[in-house]
């Protein structure tokens, strides 16, 4: 079955995502929606990594709640900083060890930070063990990477990775 249809999820998501753009489900949508979201996985299927499995769904879920929440706080934490009195903007570079090792549970962290406004991912060692992250402001690196390992880099782990 994976030869044939290797990301069925991607698959689904192709065809749902080319009836949205071509709005429309007459029968000739469907069937080249249908053709196309078998053959673009099955012809890139060689250049991604094998599939990642998800070992606590609901905890991912939370993730992205926990994120789409930071998201929305720092938004207004960095308006704050940057439109209110005085100079307290402390820009800096922290250098943070990396605890996981997947290429897709580091992409998320990574853009996770970049996406949190007041940080950005700025680099990653070619090894995968240390993350280079840009702060506004840095009174305390140690709590930074404490807080970003407790609300991002800890659930990641525990739901992409065997612990």
């Amino acid at each position: 079955m994976k030869s044939i249809l290797p990301h069925p999820i991607l698959s689904l998501m192709l065809l749902g995502l080319w009836l949205l753009l071509v709005n429309s489900i007459a029968i000739g949508d469907l069937l080249l929606g249908a053709l196309l979201a078998w053959l673009i996985p099955l012809f890139t299927a060689r250049f991604w990594e094998a599939q990642v499995r998800i070992h606590r769904p609901l905890l991912l879920l939370r993730f992205f709640g926990v994120v789409l929440l930071d998201i929305l706080i720092a938004n207004v934490a960095v308006a704050a900083l940057v439109v209110g009195p005085g100079h307290r903007i402390r820009p800096g570079f922290i250098l943070m060890p990396m605890r996981l090792r997947g290429n897709v549970g580091l992409s998320l962290l990574a853009n996770t930070i970049s996406l949190t406004p007041g940080t950005l991912s700025a680099f990653l060692s070619r090894d995968q063990t240390l993350l280079v992250i840009h702060a506004l402001r840095v009174d305390d690196p140690d709590a930074i990477i404490a807080t970003i390992r407790k609300r991002y880099e800890q659930p990641l782990l525990e739901a992409l990775e065997q612990l």
